[in-house]
């Protein structure tokens, strides 16, 4: 199964009650295992999880620490790019030249590097006080 085939199927699993917009994401890591996430929403909007987060939540939780590539899927008319908060998430665990794959349960699919996903993206070097 592809990554995007993991993050389509993962994409039913989503609790979405409240904006019906479900969202499926698959991971594939440098030791070639798959970690999937769905988004789960919640009456009070802010505390819901987005796909992508869920993804890397399961990655960690397994132990490991680095995106090889990622695919993300919506019903959608055109590809959906992952929210802000997830674009840090997603740059703390991808190198810059990572390819992140776009794409909508019609087919249409656009892949974008981490790099060009989120120019700028603040990271633990901004942090050292050297």
């Amino acid at each position: 199964m592809s990554l995007l085939e993991d993050a389509a199927k993962v994409r039913e699993n989503a609790y979405a009650p409240y904006s019906g917009f479900k969202v499926g994401a698959a991971l594939r890591t440098l030791s070639g295992n798959v970690y999937t996430g769905c988004n789960v929403e919640n009456a009070a909007y802010p505390e819901g999880t987005c796909a992508e987060a869920g993804a890397i939540a399961a990655m960690v939780a397994a132990g490991e620490t680095e995106i090889a590539e990622l695919s993300v899927i919506a019903d959608s008319s055109e590809p959906v790019a992952p929210c802000g908060g997830c674009r840090q998430k997603i740059a703390e665990f991808a190198k810059q030249d990572v390819v992140v794959t776009l794409a909508t349960t019609s087919g249409l699919t656009q892949g974008i590097t981490v790099r060009d996903l989120l120019p700028g993206a603040f990271n633990a070097a901004a942090m050292d006080k050297g």
